[in-house]
């Protein structure tokens, strides 16, 4: 079966990993075809504008989108090769994988599959997931071949290149990191490559298959919140100690062979947040570490939550007058890191979801990458950093903005769970 050209790429799910690979693509003078069930994100696009905020993608867009090379749409259409960057959340409360928005997106692409065409699942996935989708594929089209019966012989080719890419510099990084690919057969591997090499100046890696391909990037992120559940417990010891932990850190970071990071409320994001409970959910008994790691991770949330409420009583104890309804505080960062607009997974977000339902008080937030709040935070107020530092009683930093760290002066009843304010000279 002779190999088509590239000549449209269709990609499924146009988030905060879809949007910029699509871009890339057509950036390449490739014409791309974005899938999403969001209206408002498909007109948005169609007119040369991002819904998302990512250093350099409005640029990008603008142009591919002015130039004719991207385009969006809610209905998939045919192409060369499809790439799914659809969500996997949870179901349940039990860290369940949920692939129904894969399942979805597959299921919406086989009508329109072709022989020759090629399916990637960039979705972080738990294991087996790609195997998952080639079987709704074929479940869908049971007059094409696919890899898992017909082998290199397969009408369909499919792979599994999971984005390893970092918010902030995403359109840097899908360049320049290497990509994993894990093909199901070696000529899916070589036909997934090809598509990449495009733009990818990195190198492109061959795994021995999907199933590696999709741990590889499990391990990675729960190698990163292993790491940081070890700052964030260090940050426990010290606050029961009475020590200032960024200045420990600094201290062991001396140390040629230890590179300790920061401590932080939590958490966030939708991969090292998700990520680890994927591996927990395929070998419970044996994920023990990254298990501990993820309830460190996800238990700091209730130690901040501690903090506020005892920063309330001390501040009732020197204002009798007050009631805990008179007290307002500022929410210093919403997102789940620094200088960017994603929510997802925030830990900050879920702190003040959980302080807006105790009714500690008026809760003014500020967040200055999004220009209104979620509707879990209803009755909480979007302010800028003056208006909270005029009106607030205690202040609770959450995000370290650009925009916090050049306004930022010590308060009085402040929280710093970043270490804005714990920046140390050792130097001398």
């Amino acid at each position: 079966m002779p190999e088509l050209p590239f000549k449209r790429i269709s990609v499924i799910g146009l988030g905060y990993i879809g949007l910029p690979t699509a871009a890339m693509f057509a950036s390449r003078k490739v014409e791309v075809v974005g899938v999403d069930v969001n209206q408002n994100a498909v007109d948005t696009i169609n007119r040369g504008e991002v819904h998302i905020v990512e250093p350099d993608l409005d640029m990008v867009v603008r142009a591919v989108v002015r130039e004719g090379y991207l385009r969006a749409t809610t209905v998939p259409e045919p192409a060369e090769a499809f790439l799914i960057a659809v969500p996997t959340p949870f179901k349940g409360e039990n860290h369940e994988p949920d692939l129904s928005f894969i399942e979805a997106a597959a299921r919406a692409i086989a009508p329109v599959l072709e022989a020759g065409n090629l399916v990637i699942l960039e979705s972080t996935s738990p294991v087996g997931a790609t195997e998952a989708m080639a079987g709704w594929l074929a479940e869908a089209r049971p007059d094409l071949s696919l890899p898992q019966d017909a082998g290199e012989a397969s009408d369909i080719r499919i792979a599994h290149c999971p984005e390893r890419v970092l918010p902030g510099k995403v359109m840097q990084e899908l360049i320049t990191n290497d990509r994993v690919i894990g093909g199901m057969t070696p000529a899916c591997s070589e036909r997934a490559t090809a598509l990449y090499k495009s733009f990818v100046t990195a190198e492109c890696v061959i795994a021995s298959g999907p199933r590696a391909a999709e741990m590889a990037k499990l391990t990675e992120n729960s190698f990163r919140d292993v790491n940081i559940a070890f700052a964030n417990e260090l940050s426990l010891i010290c606050d029961q100690l009475d020590m200032d932990v960024w200045e420990l850190i600094q201290l062991a970071n001396r140390h040629p062979r230890v590179n300790i990071l920061q401590p932080g409320p939590g958490v966030g994001g939708h991969c090292i947040a998700v990520d680890p409970w994927f591996i927990v959910s395929s070998s419970p008994d044996e994920a023990r570490l990254i298990r501990t790691a993820r309830e460190v991770n996800d238990g700091k949330p209730e130690w901040v939550l501690d903090k506020v409420r005892a920063a309330i009583s001390a501040h009732l104890m020197e204002n009798s007058e007050k009631t805990a309804a008179d007290v307002t505080l500022a929410i210093y960062g919403l997102a789940f890191k620094p200088d960017i607009d994603d929510l997802r997974e925030s830990p900050a977000l879920r702190i003040v979801q959980q302080l807006s339902k105790q009714q500690c008080g008026r809760i003014l937030a500020i967040e200055p990458n999004i220009e209104t709040l979620p509707a879990s935070l209803a009755g909480v107020e979007l302010v800028s950093v003056a208006e909270a530092h005029r009106r607030a009683d205690i202040h609770l930093y959450l995000v370290g903005h650009k925009q916090f760290r050049t306004a930022a002066q010590p308060i009085r009843y402040c929280i710093d769970t970043v270490g804005m304010f714990s920046d140390k000279d050792l130097t001398r």
